[in-house]
C-alpha cells in the first residue's frame, strides 16, 4: 500500500469540549497521530520541551499565557492552526505564519482544508513528493467541495448521482459512475462492481464475494476480483 505522511499533533485549549472535538477530528484523520493535549499554554509549553511534534491546534485566549505567547516563548515551533471564538485575531496569526485560522465550532471541511495545507507544507519541506491530482472538485448541494483523495473511501452509485464516501462523511454528486471514474486516477481506484468504485489503499481484506474497508463491507464482482488482485499487488510494488 502506499506509505502515508503522518503528523504528530497537539492541542491546546482551555475547553475540555473543544479538546474532545478535536480530538475526534483528529484521531479519524489517517494522516494525523495525537502525541499531546495540553489545557493551557503553560502545561503546553511544558510538554513540547521534550515532545517532538509537526502540527500544533492551538487556542489563542487561555489564562496566564496566550497562544500567541506561548509561540514566542517555544524553540521549535511546529506548524500552527490556530481555533479559537472569534475573529479580531485573525491578522495576527498569520504574523506566526499560521497554516489556518479555524472558528468554533470547527466545520469539517475547513478542518480537512487547513490539515491538507499543514501535510503539503510538510511535503515540501522534507522534499516528498506528492500528485497534482490529491485533490477533486465536485458540486455538491449547489456548492463546490474539495474531496482529498487519500480520504476518500469509495464511490456507490445512486441512480443519476453517485455518493461519495470519505474518512470523515459522504456528500451526493450528481453524475454516472462511468463519468465520475475518470476524475479518479486509475491505480489508486478501480471499479469492483457495477454500483462501487473502491480506493486500493483503503482495502484491508476481500475474498471471493466481498471486500472489506474497515466496517465496511462492499460487494466484488465475479469477473472483477482477477483485476483486484493485479491492482492491489502494483500498489504494493510501487
Amino acid at each position: 500500500m502506499v506509505e502515508k505522511t503522518i503528523l504528530k499533533c497537539a492541542i491546546v485549549d482551555d475547553s475540555t469540549l473543544q479538546r474532545l472535538s478535536i480530538v475526534k477530528l483528529i484521531q479519524m484523520h489517517p494522516s494525523l497521530k495525537l502525541v499531546g493535549e495540553y489545557k493551557n499554554a503553560v502545561e503546553a509549553k511544558m510538554g513540547l520541551a521534550s515532545t517532538e511534534i509537526d502540527l500544533i491546534f492551538l487556542d489563542i485566549e487561555m489564562p496566564i499565557l496566550s497562544g500567541f505567547d506561548l509561540l514566542d516563548d517555544i524553540q521549535r515551533k511546529p506548524q500552527v492552526i490556530f481555533v479559537t471564538g472569534k475573529t479580531k485575531y485573525a491578522f495576527k496569526a498569520f504574523d506566526y505564519d499560521a497554516v489556518d485560522y479555524l472558528r468554533k465550532p470547527i466545520a469539517k471541511d475547513r478542518f480537512l482544508n487547513a490539515v491538507h495545507k499543514a501535510i503539503n507544507n510538510y511535503k515540501l519541506k522534507n522534499e516528498e513528493g506528492f500528485d497534482d491530482e490529491d485533490f477533486i472538485f465536485v458540486k455538491s448541494n449547489l456548492k463546490k467541495r474539495k474531496v482529498f483523495l487519500n480520504e476518500l473511501r469509495y464511490i456507490e452509485a445512486l441512480g443519476d448521482y453517485v455518493k461519495l464516501v470519505t474518512e470523515f462523511d459522504s456528500l451526493v454528486v450528481l453524475s454516472t459512475m462511468k463519468a465520475f471514474q475518470s476524475l479518479l486516477p486509475s491505480d489508486r481506484f478501480l471499479r469492483i462492481h457495477k454500483s462501487y468504485i473502491v480506493n486500493l489503499d483503503k482495502v484491508q481484506r476481500y475474498n471471493s464475494k466481498t471486500i472489506e474497508l474497515d466496517k465496511d463491507k462492499l460487494p466484488l464482482s465475479r469477473n472483477r476480483k482477477a483485476d483486484l488482485v493485479e491492482a492491489l499487488a502494483a500498489t504494493q510494488n510501487a
